[in-house]
């Protein structure tokens, strides 16, 4: 039950786009990729669209990041579910040598004809467990 139209590769691009309108400051470019009942559910709390997009008042929130060990599962002909980890570093942030690790969840669904980002979780990286 593949999407004709979706597959692991073209989830990511999609996903980039999201993260590159971080990286750029861009609010229109992550409004229109993200759907009008958008939903993400991060370490802060809840936000809607216009939240995610409010972020980018003040310009870029990213300088750089990376998706890496991807997954795709298909929900159905129009969700997919894109899991991945995502390595990125803060724009202008006093510790941006540093960066930061999260998991990331984006439901992506098709909505009339285009591929929507509908539902996103971050959830940071936990520092292993060592038993001294």
């Amino acid at each position: 039950m593949q999407p004709v139209d979706m597959d692991l590769n073209t989830c990511i691009e999609l996903e980039s786009k999201v993260w590159d309108a971080l990286r750029r400051g861009d609010a229109e470019a992550d409004v229109h990729l993200l759907a009008d009942d958008f939903l993400g559910v991060y370490p802060t709390g809840f936000a809607d669209r216009s939240a995610h997009a409010a972020q980018l008042a003040n310009g870029p929130t990213v300088s750089e990041f990376q998706l890496l060990e991807a997954r795709l599962m298909v929900l159905s002909d129009n969700d997919v579910l894109l899991s991945y980890r995502a390595d990125w570093h803060r724009f202008g942030s006093p510790d941006s040598d540093a960066g930061e690790s999260m998991y990331i969840s984006s439901l992506w669904s098709r909505r009339s004809g285009r591929w929507m980002n509908v539902f996103s979780q971050d959830s940071p990286l936990a520092l292993a467990y060592t038993a001294d």
